[in-house]
């Protein structure tokens, strides 16, 4: 498994795999109208735009098999001082597998040397019941629900997931680990 930044030139397999990923994780969340309409095309225009503007302040991290695109993270720095990983997707074939672990926290660990002190943020879909388990299971915690408008006429709810810059329960540098 090669896993190297992404470049503008991974951005219509990125887009790809976006979608692949949310026909799949999404079927019962999303309109099929929507996932097999205008989102494919929302993710070719959003990729394009952003693997463009990559910067240093920001991690793209790509997971290719024999010239195949099967995972990717993205995390940007967040008006309100977090990190916030974006986007997280692995191909629905490749699910379960270890390479959203990975990547996750080889983001994780960007975000703690590059944004020393700020805390990592994702949402998730509510009903995205597997994705879910995932976040609780690499540590993430629960801090926030709120709905989300992916269109006009489309609103779904959203669950927050926060690693926080300080372990939490530690009291201070002289004091105990709880």
């Amino acid at each position: 498994m090669l896993i190297r930044e992404g470049t503008p030139a991974d951005a219509d397999a990125i887009a790809a795999l976006h979608t692949a990923s949310w026909r799949s994780a999404y079927a019962t969340l999303l309109p099929s109208s929507y996932l097999h309409g205008p989102v494919a095309e929302e993710h070719r225009q959003q990729w394009r735009t952003r693997t463009a503007a990559l910067s240093p302040g920001q991690l793209l991290l790509t997971a290719h098999q024999d010239g195949e695109l099967h995972s990717f993270v993205y995390l940007r720095p967040a008006a309100d001082h977090s990190v916030h990983v974006d986007n997280l997707h692995v191909h629905p074939d490749r699910v379960g597998t270890g390479l959203g672990r990975l990547l996750l926290h080889r983001g994780l660990a960007w975000a703690r040397a590059t944004y020393p002190g700020r805390d990592v943020v994702l949402e998730v879909l509510r009903g995205n019941d597997r994705a879910i388990v995932f976040y609780e299971r690499q540590g993430g915690l629960r801090t926030a629900e709120r709905p989300l408008r992916l269109a006009p006429d489309l609103v779904v709810d959203e669950i927050e997931y926060t690693w926080p810059a300080e372990p939490v329960g530690r009291q201070g540098e002289d004091g105990p680990e709880v």
